[in-house]
């Protein structure tokens, strides 16, 4: 004759696990994760291209200057401007210098003022771009030295202040991109912590016949672990996924003869976001260890 069976269970089936395979509640949870991790790639993705292109302008405003020459009494401006260019090509650190006539300073306006929207009768200033040597580019006082040298009446310009403006800016993209992630992470953390938190609350029974039976808390906190470890990492993939499509989509799309800092501009950058699903695991893994060693010690 068979012994019967202990409260809240049938004859013949055996005990569930402390935690069970699957939970109603995991679906949302997955979602919320896979959501934050995909709006940290982007963020990481959208810093990285705001970045590339705040470190090209910067480069490029680096490696070149610009001189408003102003003619003398009995000069033309035209001479007054290739008497400029050739009295800065001597310059030590000075890859070139050219006089600029006045369809090259109005394809400059263009982006300003619009193709074509320049009057015939503006009057424009002649200008003398200078290309520097990226290495060792020459400063704009031996610029104003060697214009001095010459008797050239000029005004340099070495881009010094829009350089500073846009290194200024690209530190605050970088440190928003961060900013970002971090935030969205402590939220993915926040949310593993309270499921955690319920799921324990939810076996609490269990918990205190573990704790009985000799059961410690570092054994049961462990499960815990392994079971939202594994559960971020594979919402962590499926966030990660998603932001990566997405990137594609909008690499795919973007205008090839225009720009934009915030499009993608390089198939590499999904490499910055392939470590996210590793992320995700170690994230919920902490967070579920410590909220239920939090709770468990003080219960």
């Amino acid at each position: 004759m068979s012994e019967p069976a202990p409260p809240h269970q049938d004859a013949g089936s055996r005990p569930g696990p402390l935690l069970p395979a699957r939970d109603g509640r995991d679906g949302a949870l997955m979602f919320v994760i896979a959501v934050l991790c995909a709006l940290a790639c982007l963020a990481v993705l959208g810093g990285e291209a705001a970045d590339r292109a705040a470190r090209g302008w910067s480069a490029d405003l680096k490696s070149s200057a610009t001189v408003q020459v102003r003619p003398k009494a009995g000069e033309t401006s035209a001479e007054a401007a290739a008497r400029g260019a050739e009295a800065l090509a001597g310059v030590k650190g000075v890859l070139e210098a050219r006089a600029l006539d006045r369809a090259a300073a109005v394809k400059l306006l263009e982006p300003w003022l619009g193709k074509g929207a320049v009057p015939d009768d503006l009057p424009i200033p002649e200008l003398v771009a200078v290309d520097l040597d990226p290495v060792h580019p020459a400063d704009a006082s031996a610029l104003s030295a060697a214009l001095a040298a010459a008797r050239v009446d000029g005004a340099v310009d070495d881009h010094g202040r829009w350089r500073a403006d846009v290194e200024r800016v690209a530190l605050t993209v970088r440190l928003g991109a961060i900013g970002a992630a971090l935030a969205l992470a402590a939220a993915a953390a926040a949310a593993i912590g309270f499921a955690t938190r319920a799921g324990l609350q939810a076996r609490r029974e269990v918990v205190d016949v573990l704790h009985l039976a000799g059961a410690e808390d570092k054994f049961i906190a462990a499960l815990f672990q392994v079971r939202f470890a594994r559960l971020s990492a594979f919402a962590g993939l499926q966030g990660t996924l998603a932001a990566g499509i997405l990137w594609s989509a909008l690499r795919l799309i973007a205008p090839k003869d225009g720009f934009s800092p915030l499009l993608p501009q390089a198939w590499s950058d999904l490499w910055l976001i392939a470590p996210c699903l590793f992320l995700a695991g170690a994230i919920g893994a902490i967070s579920a260890r410590a909220s239920a060693m939090s709770m468990l010690r003080g219960s």
